[in-house]
């Protein structure tokens, strides 16, 4: 493969960022913080775990993020109950963004396999879920715009690749892009009839600006590490080719131990750096 040698980067806790320290700033590759995704967290002292990673984080100066929460989140919500929770929620995930000085926050999709096989039999279905969405994140993607954050709206059980480029389209905000994860996309293509991983690089084109990187079986959301199940790479590598936004690629695996075996194979295939 030839061209642009993308940089990789990897999600993990603060605690595990002394272990990888040395890798990540040898490139200043992009970083994922995840210990900002509890209710716990966010209800309690974050300031203090937020000075706690900005001690840690001296001297690096690359692309900083982290996964925003997500447990019982769901961005279509029409409840007005359950809205003040979910927005309450991701207020708090900009608000450590803010204190990090972190430019994107990772926010859950709201589509489900449900959603694929019943909103077209409703003759407002697909427009009322969009425009719940657009009423639970107004203001969240206002004050993304003024702290300088992005939300990146990640894949989780959609099955049409095109549905979260709508979604971030009809907000007209750079402070709103498409994710993907690899692992989710595989997961819908094997288990829900979704298309191959890399079309959905290719329906988001220039609007994806992040990517979780895990290699799954097509069954299940593994996170294993890259080489271990039977993901095309090639194909995925070659959709991002295509495209000069270079979205922020991250090795998002269920045990970062693995990160140095990920990087063999994506560096001995020609991928990746």
């Amino acid at each position: 493969m030839t061209g642009y040698l993308p940089v990789v980067g990897a999600a993990m806790s603060i605690t595990e960022y002394d272990q990888h320290r040395d890798w990540i700033l040898e490139k200043q590759r992009d970083l994922e913080l995840q210990d900002f995704i509890t209710a716990d967290v966010l209800n309690g002292n974050w300031e203090h775990l937020a000075e706690e990673v900005l001690a840690k984080l001296d001297g690096y100066t690359g692309r900083l993020g982290i996964h925003g929460p997500f447990w019982n989140l769901d961005i279509s919500a029409a409840d007005p109950e359950i809205r003040q929770i979910v927005q309450k929620r991701l207020d708090q995930g900009l608000d450590v963004c803010r204190k990090l000085k972190a430019t994107h926050m990772v926010v859950h999709s709201p589509y489900t396999t449900w959603d694929q096989h019943n909103l077209d039999q409703y003759d407002q279905g697909h427009s009322f879920k969009l425009q719940c969405i657009q009423e639970n994140l107004g203001a969240v993607v206002a004050k993304a715009e003024d702290i300088g954050c992005t939300l990146m709206i990640e894949n989780i059980e959609d099955v049409d690749p095109s549905i979260r480029v709508e979604l971030v389209k009809s907000f007209n905000s750079n402070a709103i892009a498409v994710s993907l994860d690899t692992g989710h996309a595989y997961y819908a293509h094997g288990s829900t009839g979704a298309p191959p991983v890399d079309y959905y690089v290719k329906a988001a084109g220039p609007l994806l600006q992040h990517v979780h990187l895990q290699d799954a079986d097509g069954y299940a959301d593994r996170h294993w590490a890259i080489g271990d199940g039977t993901l095309q790479w090639p194909a995925l590598f070659n959709a991002l080719q295509k495209y000069t936004n270079h979205p922020r690629l991250i090795l998002e695996l269920a045990n970062n131990a693995n990160l140095p075996k990920s990087m063999r194979y994506l560096s001995e295939q020609g991928l990746a750096q």
